[in-house]
């Protein structure tokens, strides 16, 4: 029983941290198109304030994850090729956490370099990787 309880909370705290990234860019774009301080200002509270509220969940979603491939056990591990792949694309999606608080503390010093459309293109492309995270994981037949 206790499987289905880790395997539940690795989903729960993912779902929660993508909804999460997945806002960010979003806010992002929007405080790239305005040229009015205040409003600069409100945005900067804003991202600042959501990354930190979802890291948690980031944290916890690995914690969750790990427990439940120690659950599953080493031979499952090695065996599980598809996991590896996973794995793999979940590193990018830790990358791309973390580069989202890079570009945070850049707009909070008003250094922002990008463009409005560097962020919605920053905002769609890693709905791919977490599809494929997601098929995989569901799947399984790698």
């Amino acid at each position: 029983m206790t499987i289905f309880w880790v395997k539940a909370l690795h989903l729960f705290f993912m779902v929660a941290w993508m909804s999460g990234i997945f806002y960010l860019p979003r806010l992002m774009v929007y405080h790239a198109q305005t040229d009015i301080q205040a409003v600069k200002d409100q945005f900067k509270v804003m991202e600042r304030r959501l990354w930190f509220f979802v890291t948690p969940f980031a944290f916890l979603t690995l914690v969750f994850g790990v427990w439940l491939i120690s659950l599953y056990g080493n031979e499952w591990f090695k065996a599980a090729r598809w996991l590896h792949i996973k794995l793999t694309l979940v590193l990018f999606i830790y990358a791309y956490h973390f580069y989202l608080f890079s570009l945070v503390r850049k707009f909070s010093r008003d250094e922002n370099t990008h463009s409005p459309r560097f962020y919605r293109f920053l905002n769609e492309a890693p709905v791919l990787l977490v599809l494929a995270i997601i098929i995989l994981a569901v799947v399984k037949n790698l």
